[in-house]
């Protein structure tokens, strides 16, 4: 995925920590091997490694297709349609990962959600994965998720299934649709709810509708109203808090979500503010003790395992 500049983030597995420090690099800086030993210590340590081609307050012209729980002959039907990826990732087994090019220039925040979302739709992709800027994982470490452990307990690897630097051939179709799309509907939810820089100082802002589209999204992917006749909003509050935190969004945007988008809320709760401080307190672990910086040492002196 050539591209000038490349974000990359560290999550840690279990914390859900992201760790701090310089996080825009070039690919000149990123295939240096004491850059590739530094992510790959940090993986041991139980980050997972997350990257996305960076455009600023744009999207730089990749949109990532998350199938969570692929169809068979997904990929055979998207190079039928056009829809060829120039990368496809086996994140763990069963699980996998698709970037597809649509422009060789850095696209509008709304134009690039909106042909995320058609593809969501058009192949079974995960809709929570959709925004204009969403990472995707760096192959070559493992996933440290604990569900996708293996029956040994290990991590599985991030593997890549096919690299090609291509543009997909229906590239054009789908920048024109969504365009028109969003020129016609310049207020509407095609818009994203964020806006703001991955590295912004200032927090971003967040509507009641957007609030309440992310909300309803995880319900119906987690089938919560089929599996609970009567839901206990707060338990749901929490595990979306937690799943939030751990993709790296800000806990003042989680604060938000939950607030503007929990079905009823305050509920019976009669410190709204104190209520949602506690919840994000639970959803986030106790950090572990080691120094976790970004910034990778001068060199390494010694090689790690593989």
């Amino acid at each position: 995925m050539p591209n000038d500049f490349y974000f990359i983030r560290l999550i840690h597995g279990s914390t859900r920590r992201v760790c701090p420090g310089e996080r825009v690099w070039d690919m000149g800086h990123l295939a240096r091997a004491s850059v590739l030993s530094f992510l790959r210590s940090r993986n041991l340590q139980g980050f997972d490694i997350y990257v996305l081609p960076y455009a600023e307050y744009r999207n730089a012209g990749y949109i990532l297709l998350d199938l969570d729980q692929p169809t068979t002959g997904v990929l055979p039907r998207m190079r039928a349609h056009g829809h060829e990826p120039c990368v496809v990732l086996q994140t763990s087994p069963g699980h996998f990962q698709a970037w597809i090019r649509v422009s060789t220039t850095p696209l509008e925040p709304a134009v690039a959600t909106l042909i995320s979302r058609q593809l969501a739709h058009a192949y079974g992709g995960d809709w929570a994965s959709t925004d204009w800027r969403h990472l995707g994982r760096l192959a070559g470490f493992t996933n440290q998720k604990l569900e996708r452990r293996t029956a040994s307990g290990s991590s599985p690897w991030v593997k890549i299934l096919q690299a090609r630097p291509i543009l997909a051939s229906a590239a054009k179709d789908l920048l024109r649709s969504a365009t028109q799309a969003v020129a016609q509907h310049p207020t509407s939810a095609l818009r994203p709810t964020i806006q703001t820089p991955l590295h912004g100082s200032q927090e971003p802002s967040m509507t009641t509708q957007g609030a309440v589209r992310i909300y309803q999204s995880w319900l119906q992917r987690w089938h919560i109203q089929e599996r609970f006749p009567q839901v206990d909003w707060s338990i749901v509050d929490l595990w979306l808090a937690r799943k939030l935190l751990a993709i790296g969004i800000s806990p003042a945007q989680v604060e938000a979500i939950i607030r503007m988008g929990s079905p009823d809320f305050p509920r019976l709760h009669g410190n709204p503010q104190d209520y949602l401080r506690r919840t994000l307190a639970r959803a986030g672990l106790p950090a572990p003790r080691t120094v976790c910086s970004m910034t990778p040492p001068p060199r390494v002196k010694r090689r790690l395992p593989d």
